[in-house]
């Protein structure tokens, strides 16, 4: 059994900790955090999902509004006693004018020098601003290449979830790229380093009429365009991550093969976090993958929150063979937990699946 070593301090960032982008709004949850490490601190780029304040006769939705040329967010209000507007899910309200998020996500500094204290900043880093982002944008996961850091983000809107992708060198200006992956793809991770003279990246498509939602590689020669796609491994009924995978952490290259933290629900929608052990020239060839979760949502604070029973990573920092991953714990906050990379390699049963495409 892999010894996991969960901080004291957790959960070490909480919605109380985050000020809201303004005075109508409150923040709600304040998790699924990227990670990098810059000039001797610990960043962590928060997803933070804030709502505009209600009473108990109106609901009040913040959504983007792009029709004017202008960005711009527009409120829009339901009352709460229509009974053709279903209520029921606290993340979305469908109601004959089509669906909503009842929250609007941007992406949030918080800085630390210890990797366990952070402040976070006053102001987002990245806030919605196309269409593709009219309710939000998630889960970012930052990939260092060379000297800038690269930013893969969900963007969310009723046309669907694409992947954009922005790029910083110092975390303080930003620059948007566009967007790298179609409707509907998720849990996008970038490897750290070119493989064969190829950026490789991680992807989830999320099937609508055939196959499962299972994780998959492509190939890019400039980061924007991506193809050559190719399966990398699937869903397994029975198991801790039978209803969905998806990558988390960006890949980290060890002597072994590239080790990647990824996530899996169940059937009862419990996620937990395992690994899975990548070829180091042909990374969509399986070397290894966890039988059982490194970590299950099993302390009070990953059972009971806006999502109960969630842990789900967008990053991992290496300290020599120690591998602390940081989490969102219930869709709510942000948790973290330390455990030897050592460990989770010899945990990994062994096996390498072929691929006729190589």
């Amino acid at each position: 059994m892999i010894r996991v070593h969960r901080l004291v301090e957790n959960p070490i960032i909480t919605p109380g900790m985050v000020p809201p982008s303004r005075p109508d709004f409150e923040v709600v949850c304040a998790f699924n955090a990227a990670v990098a490490e810059y000039n001797a601190e610990t960043l962590l780029l928060l997803r933070v999902a804030e709502r505009a304040t209600s009473d108990r006769k109106t609901a009040r939705v913040p959504v983007l509004d792009t029709s004017s040329g202008r960005t711009r967010i527009k409120i829009i209000e339901f009352n709460r006693a229509d009974r053709r507007i279903d209520f029921r899910d606290p993340r979305c309200i469908r109601a004959p004018s089509g669906f909503y998020l009842t929250t609007i996500s941007h992406l949030r500094l918080a800085r630390s020098t210890d990797g366990i204290h952070f402040t976070v900043e006053p102001r987002p880093a990245l806030f919605p601003e196309s269409e593709s982002e009219m309710f939000g944008i998630e889960d970012p996961r930052i990939t260092k290449l060379g000297a800038s850091y690269y930013i893969a983000y969900k963007g969310v809107s009723p046309r669907g979830i694409t992947t954009s992708l922005a790029v910083t060198t110092d975390f303080i200006s930003y620059r948007r790229l566009g967007i790298i992956f179609c409707p509907e793809n998720l849990d996008v991770c970038i490897f750290p380093e070119k493989i064969k003279g190829r950026y490789a990246a991680l992807h989830r498509p999320v099937p609508k009429m055939m196959g499962e939602p299972n994780m998959w590689l492509a190939w890019s020669p400039d980061l924007l365009s991506w193809g050559d796609h190719i399966f990398v491994m699937s869903v397994r009924p029975g198991k801790w991550d039978s209803a969905r995978i998806g990558a988390g952490a960006v890949p980290i290259k060890t002597q072994d093969g590239w080790l990647e933290i990824y996530h899996g629900a169940s059937e009862n929608d419990v996620y937990s976090l395992g690994a899975v052990l990548l070829d180091l020239e042909k990374p969509y060839l399986i070397l290894g993958r966890s039988n059982a979760p490194i970590l299950k949502p099993t302390a009070r604070y990953e059972r009971r929150g806006f999502m109960p029973n969630v842990v789900f990573t967008c990053g991992a920092v290496r300290h020599g063979e120690c591998l602390r991953i940081y989490y969102g714990c219930c869709d709510e906050g942000m948790a973290a937990a330390d455990v030897s990379i050592k460990d989770v390699l010899k945990s990994l049963g062994k096996h390498k699946t072929r691929s006729r495409h190589r």
